[in-house]
């Protein structure tokens, strides 16, 4: 039987519930959505027991306060948003028990953007299309297709253990979300559209993240990367991590709520492995770019695989 859980006593800045996201329908203009960060996301999940694509919550920058209404175990991973339990610290990375009648709040930042919040068991929601994840601006998936508002109650999907209580990760698989990073990039497919000069910009300059930035893209400032003629293409589809260049030349770059296509040009897309340190970045943090290969990017993808496996077989 369900369990009623949460009471959200304030909603937060921006609090959602997502997945992985909605693969397999971007064919049919529907955008995939999903967690920004899927590190944080699928690491919260592992410390309570969830399978890794269980729907968690999303808190943005300043986060919910959620009165507890029936014992639970959870986790809090990514964004140190400063969570408090009753007014006292709540552990991040690690999970832990929150009884009824207590309250998970969140206050100011310390470091990175966004916090994930699981619960043993899951939150009950239906799964649309294959995912849980929300998409605003369709109403689509997660808690009636909105983000969290005063009064709603969010209920758990199936039970939860208490063997899971205490687990923690080694400290050198939690992230440090810094001010000022690089990532690395797979240039492509429009290259080409791009001058020598433009190429050399784009992975030398350091570009500041604008306010503007949300969860369809962020938008950078920075030195003008020159194209050979035109900005535009014909709309293609566009993937998680592509970086668009308009005719400002000032890259944009694509994030969970992207579009399913565009019409500009791209001149290079981000390794999946470092996505979540983008999603972590706040207004005014920077960011450089830096050249690899296709290969390179994928023995640092299947590294990771390989690093969840482990950990989730040790955590059984």
């Amino acid at each position: 039987m369900n369990q009623p859980l949460f009471e959200v006593i304030k909603p937060g800045l921006l609090t959602t519930i997502q997945d992985l996201g909605r693969y397999g329908y971007q064919q049919y203009g529907i955008v995939a959505a999903g967690a920004m960060d899927s590190y944080a996301m699928r690491m919260a999940n592992v410390l309570v027991g969830n399978d890794l694509n269980e729907g968690v919550l999303e808190a943005t920058m300043l986060g919910p306060s959620l009165l507890c209404l029936h014992d639970a175990v959870i986790a809090i991973c990514g964004g140190d948003l400063s969570p408090m339990v009753n007014g006292s610290p709540a552990p991040l990375w690690k999970s832990f028990l929150i009884k009824k009648g207590e309250t998970l709040t969140f206050h100011a930042p310390k470091n990175g953007a966004r916090a994930y919040i699981s619960v043993s068991g899951g939150f009950d929601v239906p799964r649309v299309l294959g995912s849980k994840s929300t998409y605003l601006k369709a109403q689509l998936g997660g808690y009636n297709g909105r983000e969290l508002q005063k009064g709603d109650i969010l209920s758990g999907s199936g039970e939860m253990s208490k063997k899971n209580i205490g687990r923690s990760l080694h400290p050198q698989l939690i992230p440090i979300y810094e001010k000022n990073i690089t990532v690395r990039v797979v240039l492509g497919p429009h290259e080409h559209m791009f001058t020598e000069k433009g190429i050399e910009t784009f992975l030398t300059a350091t570009y500041t993240v604008t306010p503007q930035s949300d969860r369809m893209g962020y938008r950078l400032s920075g030195a003008k990367i020159e194209h050979v003629r035109t900005a535009d293409i014909i709309s293609d589809a566009v993937p998680l991590g592509g970086i668009q260049v308009p005719s400002s030349g000032e890259p944009i770059i694509l994030m969970a709520d992207r579009q399913t296509t565009g019409g500009y040009t791209r001149i290079g897309t981000i390794i999946s492995v470092d996505l979540p340190k983008v999603a972590q970045l706040l207004p005014k943090s920077t960011i450089r770019f830096q050249k690899v290969s296709v290969e390179e990017a994928q023995q640092y993808a299947l590294q990771e695989a390989k690093l969840f496996k482990i950990f989730t077989l040790a955590n059984i």
